[in-house]
């Protein structure tokens, strides 16, 4: 336990980085607060009795002044770690944050799945701000509160060491409730905190998928599911603020308590005593002294109650912090071998007996003894049924998984082997789900590479059939982009997904079903374009509609993970019986 606590704070505390004199400077700044705060009752017993007791205007004036001085101090001091602790805390989560995102950005599409998008979003999110309050709580309220207790405690057994005891009979029981309760409340809030990945990915499915499902007038459904888990999450917080409630009034019993007895005990000292004592300073206990110990009292006990609050904040901080170590734990399965290659030759394919489990187990494959061997500038034509493993077999080119059993090569070369920047930059693809960021046609065209020319743009957009609708946009290649693509059709995005793969200028170019939301017109001019302007670049082509593949140089028939047909269109018409129940199928389809 320890152990991995130590393991915690250390890999945390790396990310203070340029911090580090904020992070050191704020307790110093706390504790010299809490000195001046300690010294002001000290004063004000002087004030009280050898000024104002005594009848000295001289004495009043001058311990005045000096309790304004003190004041200042400690405003300033308080103003001052105020700032260093949050300019400390903002800058160890933004590190933190950084971190985080860069870690996921190495991470392969096997570390995204272990965790969920919705999962990740939380840690970068709550998380972070839960370890980013905690942090800021650590440099100045877990200094100031301890720091306060033994210093106040200290001066009050120098005033009087038997109404100080008063604190050490009282404290333990108030400690004893406070954890009861903190307790209690903490594993509530623990079992609340797990609800939130899955309030997040109620709303992140929900506004991704808002079309659809205004398109089947399910808003009321996915507003139900919404306010389902809001509802556990909120009634949980309900029942752990009911004990949390309790807190209050065992801390106001313990500070009044206290405060009674020591007003009443060092109220029967004073007046036990005869006046001339307390005029000579040798009465065992003051006025002044009396207003010191209660001030110190409450000090004390008050500085208890924040401990108190700050370890329920702490231990909550906790299960995030647990949850981000996880994460900054987490070894992507995918790095880049030493000695990597960064150079691939040309655009072949080789699958070596390749088998793959998204689980990385022999009896759950996805794809099986996979054997295919394509030559560099060939077009390939992948079909199959949905779950054949069209989409995984592809994965595999760029290493976007690795396999289970066997190999890929690329340019004649072990995949294993490339330098992942390397590969990838050769290797374009075009998911079956397409994406668009905010941003310009341009700055959306330019991922593919961010020095390309608007002639080099222009260039891609008419091989992809997209120029002609990019011109009749008012604001041309300069049209903003919504979120997602949001502003423009499936088709449209589709190829200006296309073109930004072809800015690449791969070796190795993969469609997966990324013409299906074009007209059979557009698909065979996108083809057509291809094999007239990119004969040397090895083009892969997953589809559903027969004529998207028909010319190509061979096509791959998956069935349930495995090569159930490899050849031409003529060929496979003759020798493979999926093939020729797929092409029959839609050719009585469309002649019907």
């Amino acid at each position: 336990m320890v152990s991995t606590r130590d393991n915690m704070f250390r890999k945390l505390s790396k990310f203070i980085g340029e911090y580090k004199l904020p992070t050191i400077i704020t307790p110093i700044l706390v504790a010299l607060e809490v000195i001046m705060e300690v010294l002001i009752p000290l004063v004000m017993a002087d004030l009280i009795d050898k000024g104002i007791y005594a009848g000295e205007m001289s004495t009043v004036y001058k311990l005045g002044l000096q309790l304004v001085i003190l004041a200042l101090f400690s405003l300033c001091f308080g103003a001052t770690n105020g700032f260093t602790a949050a300019k400390a805390s903002a800058g160890f989560a933004k590190n933190l944050r950084k971190g985080l995102y860069h870690k996921v950005q190495d991470f392969s599409f096997a570390n995204i799945d272990k965790f969920s998008t919705a999962s990740l979003v939380t840690r970068l999110t709550t998380d972070v701000s839960n370890v980013q309050q905690a942090f800021q709580m650590l440099t100045r309220i877990m200094v100031r509160a301890p720091f306060m207790s033994i210093v106040a405690f200290v001066a009050a057994m120098k005033i009087n060491a038997s109404l100080a005891i008063i604190f050490v009979a009282v404290i333990p029981v108030l400690a004893f409730a406070i954890f009861k309760i903190i307790s209690k409340a903490h594993k509530i809030i623990q079992a609340t905190f797990r609800k939130y990945d899955k309030l997040n990915n109620v709303v992140e499915e929900n506004v991704n998928s808002m079309r659809v499902v205004k398109s089947f007038v399910l808003e009321d459904e996915e507003t139900e599911k919404f306010e389902e888990v809001s509802e556990t999450i909120c009634n949980n917080f309900i029942t752990a603020d009911k004990r949390m409630a309790l807190m209050p009034v065992v801390m106001d019993t313990a500070v009044y308590t206290c405060v009674l007895l020591v007003a009443w005990l060092g109220a029967k000292i004073i007046v036990t005593q005869s006046p001339e004592a307390i005029a000579n300073g040798t009465a065992a206990l003051t006025p002044g002294e009396l207003m010191t110990l209660i001030s110190y009292s409450i000090q004390i006990l008050m500085s208890l109650m924040m401990v108190s609050m700050c370890s329920l904040m702490l231990t909550t901080a906790k299960a995030s912090a647990d949850r981000i170590v996880e994460v900054l734990d987490e070894e992507s399965d995918i790095k880049n071998p030493e000695n990597a290659v960064t150079e691939v030759k040309d655009g072949s394919i080789e699958f070596n007996n390749v088998s793959f489990s998204y689980v990385n187990d022999k009896d759950r494959l996805c794809l099986k003894d996979v054997d295919i061997k394509i030559k560099s500038g060939e077009t390939i034509g992948i079909i199959g049924g949905t779950g054949s493993g069209k989409s995984t077999l592809v994965n595999l080119i760029s290493r976007l998984y690795d396999v289970t059993e066997g190999s890929v090569k690329v340019g004649g070369v072990n995949v294993r082997e490339y330098d992942l920047t390397t590969l990838r930059s050769e290797v374009a693809m075009v998911l079956q789900k397409n994406v668009l960021f905010s941003g310009t046609i341009k700055e959306n065209l330019r991922w593919g590479d961010e020095n390309a020319t608007d002639e080099d743009l222009i260039r891609v957009c008419k091989l992809a059939q997209a120029d002609e609708f990019i011109q009749g946009f008012p604001d041309k290649y300069d049209t903003y982009i919504e979120q997602g693509g949001t502003n423009v059709s499936g088709g449209q995005k589709q190829r200006l997904c296309i073109a930004r793969a072809l800015l690449k200028k791969p070796k190795v170019l993969i469609l997966d079903d990324s013409t299906s939301a074009v007209d059979t017109k557009t698909d065979a001019m996108i083809r057509t374009a291809f094999r007239e302007e990119i004969p040397n670049t090895t083009k892969l082509i997953i589809a559903q509609r027969i004529n998207s593949i028909e010319d190509a140089d061979k096509i791959i028939v998956l069935d349930d993970g495995m090569i159930n047909g490899f050849g031409t269109h003529e060929e496979l018409l003759k020798t493979n019986a999926i093939y020729k129940e797929v092409y029959e199928s839609q050719t009585k389809g469309s002649e019907s």
